[in-house]
């Protein structure tokens, strides 16, 4: 196989993964505290004796997007949104996990959970009881939730110590792979669910520009081929 074949194929195997990533973003247009998804690629050229130097094109880097969604209001107790940086801190089975997702709702235990059951998580890190005679349900911009004006426990709003190496898991969840840190100021608001922040008609412009990409690069790929069998029928001969 030709170098110009190879490093096509780099091109084509990022382009469709950019397409993933694109066709799920769309998906999740309408997800509650969804963060939109992109692709970096990265270029790697190597000089080659005698001939011009060889490019080759990789999309490995995956990058999710910080910008604000809009807040809606819900008027429902549990519901938290958060306004500017910061995320809700929760407990799955597979370790602390990150989310926007502030769509909560007490446990038959009392215990505050999101939809999937999985514990929401205060400050210290320990799970957030809501005992069943509490009333007058409010929280605070920084996130204590208070019952009759008595404090019952701080919601832990985090930021990852590298945004950039956040894996995404479920959708809205996600794993800080180098650790996490208090959100400094955090904004909390009572009664509000934070939108996807996709941007869809963006999204659909890009998806028709990967798809004409990838079709250019296959055209090249079949025309590619077709050179090399009339060459080695030529040479058959």
């Amino acid at each position: 196989m030709e170098n110009a074949t190879y490093t096509t194929l780099t091109r084509q195997s990022g382009l469709m993964r950019e397409m993933q990533i694109v066709a799920n973003n769309i998906a999740n247009a309408a997800t509650t505290g969804f963060r939109q998804e992109g692709l970096m690629f990265g270029e790697y050229v190597k000089k080659v004796d005698g001939e011009p130097s060889i490019s080759m094109a990789t999309g490995n880097l995956r990058m999710t997007s910080m910008m604000q969604g809009g807040l809606t209001q819900t008027g429902g107790q549990f519901d938290f949104g958060i306004e500017g940086d910061g995320f809700f801190l929760i407990e799955t089975p597979q370790g602390e996990r990150l989310t926007r997702n502030g769509s909560f709702s007490p446990s038959a235990e009392g215990d505050l959970v999101t939809n999937d059951g999985f514990r929401v998580l205060d400050a210290g890190g320990a799970p957030i009881f809501i005992p069943p005679d509490a009333t007058d349900l409010s929280v605070a911009a920084d996130g204590t939730v208070s019952s009759n004006g008595k404090p019952l426990a701080q919601l832990g709003i985090v930021m990852p110590v590298e945004p950039t190496k956040m894996v995404r898991e479920d959708g809205v969840m996600f794993a800080a792979e180098e650790g996490y840190e208090p959100a400094q100021n955090p904004t909390v608001l009572q009664g509000f669910l934070e939108s996807s922040n996709v941007d869809p008609v963006g999204q659909i412009a890009r998806m028709i520009e990967v798809q004409r990409a990838y079709e250019m690069g296959q055209s090249f790929l079949d025309a590619e081929d077709e050179r090399m069998r009339n060459a080695l029928k030529t040479f058959l001969r």
